[in-house]
Protein backbone atom coordinates (compact mmCIF):
# COMPACT_ATOMS: atom_id res chain seq x y z
CA UNK A 1 0.00 0.00 0.00
CA UNK A 2 1.33 3.53 -0.34
CA UNK A 3 0.44 6.45 1.38
CA UNK A 4 0.67 9.81 -0.61
CA UNK A 5 1.43 13.18 1.38
CA UNK A 6 0.81 16.36 -1.23
CA UNK A 7 3.97 18.82 -1.16
CA UNK A 8 3.29 22.74 -1.58
CA UNK A 9 4.94 24.09 -5.15
CA UNK A 10 5.29 27.18 -7.18
CA UNK A 11 5.54 28.31 -10.51
CA UNK A 12 6.93 31.78 -11.92
CA UNK A 13 6.86 31.60 -15.83
CA UNK A 14 8.70 34.87 -17.25
CA UNK A 15 9.10 33.97 -21.23
CA UNK A 16 8.23 35.74 -24.77
CA UNK A 17 8.10 34.65 -28.01
CA UNK A 18 10.92 35.01 -30.29
CA UNK A 19 12.01 34.25 -33.11
CA UNK A 20 14.87 31.18 -34.40
CA UNK A 21 18.23 32.21 -34.70
CA UNK A 22 21.42 30.31 -35.94
CA UNK A 23 23.30 27.87 -33.81
CA UNK A 24 26.41 28.81 -32.05
CA UNK A 25 29.65 27.14 -32.37
CA UNK A 26 31.99 29.11 -29.27
CA UNK A 27 31.15 32.41 -27.23
CA UNK A 28 32.85 34.76 -29.62
CA UNK A 29 29.11 35.07 -31.79
CA UNK A 30 27.74 38.34 -32.00
CA UNK A 31 26.60 40.10 -28.79
CA UNK A 32 22.45 39.92 -27.72
CA UNK A 33 21.18 41.57 -25.24
CA UNK A 34 18.64 38.63 -23.38
CA UNK A 35 18.45 34.89 -22.77
CA UNK A 36 15.84 32.34 -21.74
CA UNK A 37 16.36 30.03 -19.38
CA UNK A 38 13.96 27.26 -18.47
CA UNK A 39 15.51 26.15 -14.79
CA UNK A 40 14.88 23.43 -12.77
CA UNK A 41 16.78 23.81 -9.99
CA UNK A 42 15.13 25.26 -7.20
CA UNK A 43 14.93 28.84 -7.85
CA UNK A 44 16.67 30.09 -4.00
CA UNK A 45 19.68 28.85 -5.48
CA UNK A 46 19.81 29.97 -9.45
CA UNK A 47 18.35 33.06 -9.04
CA UNK A 48 20.78 34.95 -7.65
CA UNK A 49 23.52 33.23 -9.95
CA UNK A 50 21.45 34.46 -12.64
CA UNK A 51 20.61 37.98 -11.67
CA UNK A 52 24.47 38.48 -11.10
CA UNK A 53 24.87 37.38 -14.96
CA UNK A 54 22.72 40.08 -15.65
CA UNK A 55 24.79 42.44 -13.94
CA UNK A 56 28.46 41.83 -15.22
CA UNK A 57 26.93 41.21 -18.75
CA UNK A 58 24.07 43.56 -18.92
CA UNK A 59 22.67 40.56 -20.85
CA UNK A 60 18.71 40.55 -19.63
CA UNK A 61 17.77 36.71 -18.09
CA UNK A 62 14.18 35.57 -18.32
CA UNK A 63 13.83 32.37 -16.21
CA UNK A 64 11.08 30.04 -16.22
CA UNK A 65 10.87 28.20 -13.07
CA UNK A 66 9.32 24.70 -12.85
CA UNK A 67 7.05 23.54 -10.02
CA UNK A 68 8.73 21.10 -7.25
CA UNK A 69 6.08 18.19 -8.06
CA UNK A 70 7.78 18.04 -12.16
CA UNK A 71 11.02 18.91 -11.50
CA UNK A 72 13.02 18.22 -14.71
CA UNK A 73 10.35 16.65 -16.73
CA UNK A 74 7.59 19.41 -16.95
CA UNK A 75 10.36 21.69 -18.42
CA UNK A 76 11.69 19.08 -20.38
CA UNK A 77 8.57 18.28 -22.03
CA UNK A 78 7.63 22.21 -22.62
CA UNK A 79 11.04 22.29 -24.88
CA UNK A 80 9.44 19.97 -27.13
CA UNK A 81 5.93 21.33 -27.18
CA UNK A 82 7.61 24.33 -28.03
CA UNK A 83 10.03 22.58 -31.01
CA UNK A 84 8.32 24.53 -33.93
CA UNK A 85 9.08 27.88 -32.26
CA UNK A 86 11.60 26.91 -29.86
CA UNK A 87 11.38 30.09 -26.83
CA UNK A 88 14.09 28.45 -24.69
CA UNK A 89 17.43 29.12 -24.81
CA UNK A 90 19.18 27.51 -22.37
CA UNK A 91 17.89 24.31 -20.23
CA UNK A 92 19.02 24.39 -17.25
CA UNK A 93 18.42 20.67 -15.60
CA UNK A 94 18.80 19.65 -11.76
CA UNK A 95 19.64 15.93 -13.19
CA UNK A 96 20.70 14.76 -16.36
CA UNK A 97 18.82 11.82 -17.92
CA UNK A 98 15.82 14.27 -19.28
CA UNK A 99 18.44 16.46 -21.31
CA UNK A 100 20.01 13.30 -22.90
CA UNK A 101 16.44 11.96 -23.71
CA UNK A 102 15.97 16.14 -25.94
CA UNK A 103 19.62 15.21 -27.24
CA UNK A 104 18.07 11.87 -28.40
CA UNK A 105 15.02 13.36 -29.67
CA UNK A 106 17.29 15.89 -31.73
CA UNK A 107 16.04 19.28 -29.70
CA UNK A 108 19.33 20.50 -28.57
CA UNK A 109 22.39 22.27 -30.18
CA UNK A 110 25.53 21.57 -29.71
CA UNK A 111 27.89 24.80 -28.39
CA UNK A 112 31.71 24.36 -27.19
CA UNK A 113 31.70 27.00 -24.00
CA UNK A 114 35.44 27.47 -22.82
CA UNK A 115 34.41 26.74 -19.13
CA UNK A 116 33.38 23.25 -20.48
CA UNK A 117 37.59 21.76 -21.37
CA UNK A 118 37.51 21.71 -17.21
CA UNK A 119 35.58 19.43 -16.80
CA UNK A 120 35.78 15.24 -16.55
CA UNK A 121 34.63 13.48 -20.06
CA UNK A 122 31.92 11.48 -18.26
CA UNK A 123 30.24 14.96 -17.29
CA UNK A 124 30.20 16.24 -20.70
CA UNK A 125 29.24 15.48 -24.37
CA UNK A 126 32.01 14.80 -26.84
CA UNK A 127 30.27 16.48 -29.33
CA UNK A 128 28.56 19.38 -27.19
CA UNK A 129 25.16 19.01 -26.61
CA UNK A 130 25.09 18.93 -22.93
CA UNK A 131 27.57 19.72 -20.01
CA UNK A 132 27.22 18.23 -16.52
CA UNK A 133 27.92 20.73 -13.22
CA UNK A 134 27.43 20.70 -9.59
CA UNK A 135 26.64 17.74 -8.97
CA UNK A 136 24.13 15.85 -6.09
CA UNK A 137 24.04 12.76 -4.54
CA UNK A 138 20.80 10.35 -3.73
CA UNK A 139 21.19 9.88 0.29
CA UNK A 140 19.28 8.31 2.97
CA UNK A 141 18.25 11.32 5.45
CA UNK A 142 17.56 9.50 8.79
CA UNK A 143 15.91 11.04 12.29
CA UNK A 144 18.25 10.37 14.52
CA UNK A 145 15.27 10.06 17.22
CA UNK A 146 13.32 7.90 15.28
CA UNK A 147 16.36 5.85 14.56
CA UNK A 148 19.44 4.12 16.94
CA UNK A 149 22.73 4.09 15.93
CA UNK A 150 23.05 0.63 16.05
CA UNK A 151 20.45 0.07 13.18
CA UNK A 152 21.09 2.88 10.66
CA UNK A 153 20.16 2.21 7.49
CA UNK A 154 23.04 1.33 4.35
CA UNK A 155 20.92 0.91 1.10
CA UNK A 156 18.07 1.72 -0.97
CA UNK A 157 17.43 -1.60 -0.42
CA UNK A 158 16.60 -1.03 3.95
CA UNK A 159 13.43 0.67 2.18
CA UNK A 160 12.09 -2.44 1.64
CA UNK A 161 12.93 -3.80 4.91
CA UNK A 162 9.94 -4.80 7.02
CA UNK A 163 11.31 -3.14 10.58
CA UNK A 164 10.79 0.20 8.62
CA UNK A 165 7.36 -0.67 7.44
CA UNK A 166 4.80 2.63 6.87
CA UNK A 167 7.82 4.66 8.41
CA UNK A 168 10.25 5.49 4.76
CA UNK A 169 9.11 7.61 2.60
CA UNK A 170 10.58 9.14 -0.91
CA UNK A 171 9.35 11.81 -3.58
CA UNK A 172 7.00 10.47 -6.20
CA UNK A 173 9.00 8.78 -8.67
CA UNK A 174 7.80 10.31 -11.96
CA UNK A 175 9.73 13.42 -11.97
CA UNK A 176 12.95 14.50 -11.37
CA UNK A 177 15.82 12.71 -9.49
CA UNK A 178 13.49 10.21 -8.14
CA UNK A 179 12.16 9.56 -11.54
CA UNK A 180 16.42 9.33 -12.49
CA UNK A 181 17.57 7.05 -9.87
CA UNK A 182 14.48 4.50 -11.25
CA UNK A 183 16.06 4.70 -14.51
CA UNK A 184 19.47 4.58 -13.42
CA UNK A 185 18.51 1.43 -11.19
CA UNK A 186 17.17 -0.05 -14.08
CA UNK A 187 20.22 0.57 -16.47
CA UNK A 188 22.14 -0.77 -13.38
CA UNK A 189 20.38 -3.64 -11.97
CA UNK A 190 18.13 -5.41 -14.96
CA UNK A 191 14.30 -4.44 -15.30
CA UNK A 192 14.07 -7.76 -13.50
CA UNK A 193 15.97 -6.88 -10.04
CA UNK A 194 15.27 -3.34 -10.38
CA UNK A 195 11.21 -4.51 -10.33
CA UNK A 196 11.84 -6.64 -7.79
CA UNK A 197 13.60 -3.95 -5.79
CA UNK A 198 10.95 -1.48 -6.24
CA UNK A 199 8.26 -3.92 -5.64
CA UNK A 200 9.87 -4.52 -1.86
CA UNK A 201 9.88 -1.01 -1.44
CA UNK A 202 6.37 -0.24 -2.32
CA UNK A 203 4.66 -3.44 -0.43
CA UNK A 204 6.80 -2.12 2.74
CA UNK A 205 4.02 0.76 2.63
CA UNK A 206 6.30 3.37 1.84
CA UNK A 207 4.72 7.12 1.95
CA UNK A 208 4.72 9.27 -1.81
CA UNK A 209 5.74 12.90 -1.08
CA UNK A 210 4.72 15.56 -3.33
CA UNK A 211 8.78 16.10 -3.94
CA UNK A 212 11.94 15.49 -2.00
CA UNK A 213 12.02 18.69 -0.01
CA UNK A 214 9.20 17.74 1.36
CA UNK A 215 10.20 14.17 2.27
CA UNK A 216 13.48 15.59 3.69
CA UNK A 217 10.92 18.00 6.11
CA UNK A 218 8.93 14.93 6.81
CA UNK A 219 12.14 13.16 8.16
CA UNK A 220 13.26 16.39 10.00
CA UNK A 221 9.73 16.50 11.68
CA UNK A 222 9.39 12.61 13.02
CA UNK A 223 6.85 12.09 10.79
CA UNK A 224 9.02 9.30 8.50
CA UNK A 225 12.11 7.31 10.33
CA UNK A 226 13.91 7.83 7.19
CA UNK A 227 13.69 8.94 3.45
CA UNK A 228 15.23 8.76 -0.02
CA UNK A 229 16.05 12.82 -0.97
CA UNK A 230 18.51 14.73 -2.20
CA UNK A 231 21.72 16.04 -0.42
CA UNK A 232 20.69 19.57 -1.14
CA UNK A 233 17.29 18.54 0.52
CA UNK A 234 18.84 17.21 3.35
CA UNK A 235 20.83 20.04 3.98
CA UNK A 236 18.25 22.41 4.59
CA UNK A 237 17.01 19.87 7.26
CA UNK A 238 20.44 19.42 9.04
CA UNK A 239 20.45 23.70 8.61
CA UNK A 240 17.54 24.15 10.25
CA UNK A 241 18.90 22.23 13.02
CA UNK A 242 16.60 18.96 13.01
CA UNK A 243 17.29 15.95 14.48
CA UNK A 244 18.57 14.13 11.16
CA UNK A 245 21.62 12.10 9.45
CA UNK A 246 22.58 12.01 6.32
CA UNK A 247 23.75 8.08 4.92
CA UNK A 248 25.40 7.63 2.33
CA UNK A 249 23.59 4.32 0.83
CA UNK A 250 25.05 1.50 -0.97
CA UNK A 251 28.91 3.10 -0.53
CA UNK A 252 30.80 0.24 0.76
CA UNK A 253 32.46 -1.64 -2.14
CA UNK A 254 30.49 -4.56 -2.25
CA UNK A 255 27.26 -2.91 -2.91
CA UNK A 256 26.04 -0.78 -5.93
CA UNK A 257 27.48 2.84 -5.10
CA UNK A 258 25.94 6.12 -4.71
CA UNK A 259 24.22 8.03 -7.24
CA UNK A 260 25.51 11.40 -8.24
CA UNK A 261 23.30 13.34 -10.57
CA UNK A 262 24.65 16.89 -11.94
CA UNK A 263 23.20 19.51 -12.84
CA UNK A 264 23.14 19.98 -16.69
CA UNK A 265 23.36 22.60 -19.11
CA UNK A 266 22.41 22.43 -22.72
CA UNK A 267 21.20 24.95 -25.69
CA UNK A 268 17.98 24.31 -27.44
CA UNK A 269 18.02 23.60 -31.15
CA UNK A 270 17.14 26.51 -33.31
CA UNK A 271 17.20 28.83 -29.94
CA UNK A 272 16.13 32.69 -30.33
CA UNK A 273 19.38 33.89 -28.26
CA UNK A 274 21.93 31.62 -28.93
CA UNK A 275 25.14 33.85 -28.66
CA UNK A 276 23.39 34.93 -24.89
CA UNK A 277 22.62 31.22 -24.45
CA UNK A 278 26.65 30.36 -24.55
CA UNK A 279 27.27 33.12 -22.68
CA UNK A 280 25.33 32.04 -20.34
CA UNK A 281 26.19 27.98 -20.29
CA UNK A 282 29.94 29.51 -19.96
CA UNK A 283 29.50 31.81 -17.12
CA UNK A 284 27.59 28.95 -15.57
CA UNK A 285 30.37 26.65 -15.61
CA UNK A 286 32.70 28.51 -14.23
CA UNK A 287 34.79 27.56 -10.99
CA UNK A 288 33.62 30.48 -9.71
CA UNK A 289 30.38 29.28 -10.14
CA UNK A 290 30.51 26.17 -8.90
CA UNK A 291 32.19 27.03 -5.75
CA UNK A 292 29.48 29.29 -4.93
CA UNK A 293 26.86 26.49 -5.30
CA UNK A 294 29.11 24.50 -2.95
CA UNK A 295 29.27 26.79 -0.48
CA UNK A 296 26.02 27.92 -0.65
CA UNK A 297 22.86 26.41 1.39
CA UNK A 298 22.49 23.88 -1.30
CA UNK A 299 25.59 22.50 -0.74
CA UNK A 300 26.32 21.26 -4.73
CA UNK A 301 28.91 18.96 -5.45
CA UNK A 302 32.04 20.80 -7.33
CA UNK A 303 33.25 18.84 -10.55
CA UNK A 304 35.46 21.17 -12.16
CA UNK A 305 38.57 20.64 -11.92
CA UNK A 306 39.76 24.32 -11.15
CA UNK A 307 37.51 25.07 -8.42
CA UNK A 308 38.97 24.93 -4.69
CA UNK A 309 35.83 24.88 -2.98
CA UNK A 310 34.44 21.80 -0.81
CA UNK A 311 30.99 21.18 -0.85
CA UNK A 312 30.01 20.97 2.63
CA UNK A 313 28.74 17.26 1.93
CA UNK A 314 32.25 16.11 0.79
CA UNK A 315 33.75 15.83 -2.38
CA UNK A 316 32.51 13.04 -4.89
CA UNK A 317 35.98 11.45 -5.50
CA UNK A 318 35.32 10.56 -2.16
CA UNK A 319 32.73 7.71 -2.58
CA UNK A 320 32.23 4.80 -3.81
CA UNK A 321 29.74 5.72 -7.19
CA UNK A 322 27.44 3.79 -8.83
CA UNK A 323 29.11 3.36 -12.29
CA UNK A 324 25.49 4.01 -14.35
CA UNK A 325 25.79 4.55 -18.23
CA UNK A 326 23.45 7.53 -17.87
CA UNK A 327 22.74 7.19 -21.74
CA UNK A 328 21.52 3.72 -21.40
CA UNK A 329 19.67 5.25 -18.27
CA UNK A 330 18.07 7.71 -20.40
CA UNK A 331 17.19 5.02 -23.04
CA UNK A 332 15.44 2.95 -20.62
CA UNK A 333 13.68 5.91 -19.00
CA UNK A 334 10.49 5.33 -20.81
CA UNK A 335 10.12 1.44 -19.53
CA UNK A 336 10.94 2.00 -16.20
CA UNK A 337 8.49 4.98 -16.00
CA UNK A 338 5.55 2.05 -17.42
CA UNK A 339 6.21 0.36 -14.48
CA UNK A 340 6.35 2.93 -12.05
CA UNK A 341 2.94 4.00 -13.23
CA UNK A 342 1.16 0.89 -14.20
CA UNK A 343 2.13 -1.13 -10.76
CA UNK A 344 4.29 0.79 -8.43
CA UNK A 345 1.83 3.70 -8.06
CA UNK A 346 -1.27 1.42 -8.58
CA UNK A 347 -3.90 1.51 -6.00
Amino acid sequence: MLRFVLGASCVLVTACDRAPGPAPATTSAPAESEVVVYVALDRQFSEPILDDFTARTGIQVQAVYDTESTKSVGLANRIRAEAARPRCDVYWNNEILNTLRLKRDGLLQPCRPANAAGYPVQFRDDAGHWFGFAARARILLVNTERVGSDEMPTSVADLAAAKWRGRTGLAKPLFGTTASQVACLFAQLGADRATELLRGIRDNEIQITGGNKSCAEMVGAGRLAFGLTDTDDALAEVDAGKPVKIVWPDAGADQMGVLLLPNTLALVKDCPHPAAGVQLIDYLLSPEVEARLAAGPSGQMPLHRDTQARARVGDWRDFHLMPVDFANAADVFPVAQRYIEGEFLAP
